[in-house]
């Protein structure tokens, strides 16, 4: 099924609060916020093109810029029952989510380009979709842990996100083995719909966290790129 909606996003990528420093702000933010979810494991693989298009329109700021995921929750490997296909587009704060479900994979060694269009070709995603998601490979895989919070007015939403890992994907044979790990940062993230912008600030002054651009999937193939750098150093 398709789903889609239209929102802002506002983040902060912190590294001097320990994740339970940031858990008391938001417990003590006036706007009451209340955990709505259980916390739970997101797990991410993204999709780009040969010459990473959507990576480098993102580090470089483009006003209009791209995401394209593969999305699931609890275990990292093995069978997975729910994924769902998302492509993200972003113009300036505001972030249009849409979400499609792909038929049941399994993450392996053996997972590759070639299980990817097997998985699309498979799937009940429009001929057109698949033509244009057939030229992208699989780029990053990523997990993190994940706490969900709503405001009292039900209109700002917050996702707290630690134990970040990211691991390189090759076109075959993926061993998993390139990979960096972050248990000290966390990412704390405001989304809310367009019509609460106007009292947006409110909300996220009355934290003490300088907000930043943050995309995991940059941070995390700048990250294995860091880490190649120096292990041919």
């Amino acid at each position: 099924m398709e789903k889609n909606n239209l929102r802002y996003e506002r983040k902060f990528f912190i590294q001097h609060f320990t994740k339970h420093d940031v858990e008391s702000e938001i417990k003590l933010h006036p706007a009451v916020f209340f955990e709505i979810y259980c916390e739970r494991r997101v797990n991410n693989i993204y999709l780009d093109s040969f010459d990473m298009g959507n990576y480098f329109d993102n580090v470089i700021g483009l006003e209009k810029r791209t995401k394209v995921r593969i999305r699931w929750y609890g275990d990292l490997l093995g069978d997975i029952d729910s994924p769902v296909l998302e492509l993200k587009a972003k113009n300036g704060l505001v972030c249009k989510k849409t979400s499609f479900s792909l038929p049941g994979i399994r993450l392996d060694a053996d997972f590759s380009n070639e299980t990817l269009r097997d998985i699309l070709k498979k799937s009940e995603l429009s001929d057109r979709l698949k033509l244009d998601l057939g030229c992208l490979d699989i780029a990053l895989l990523n997990t993190y842990r994940r706490r969900y919070y709503l405001s009292a007015d039900k209109k700002y939403r917050l996702t707290l996100d630690s134990n970040l890992e990211f691991y390189g994907m090759a076109s075959f044979k993926n061993r998993f083995l390139d990979r960096s790990i972050d248990h000290i940062s966390v990412v704390l993230e405001v989304k809310y719909d367009k019509d609460y912008d106007a009292g947006a600030n409110r909300i996220t002054s009355c934290f003490p966290f300088r907000m930043t651009k943050s995309s995991k999937y940059i941070t995390g193939v700048e990250r294995l790129n860091l880490m190649k750098t120096y292990s041919h150093a």
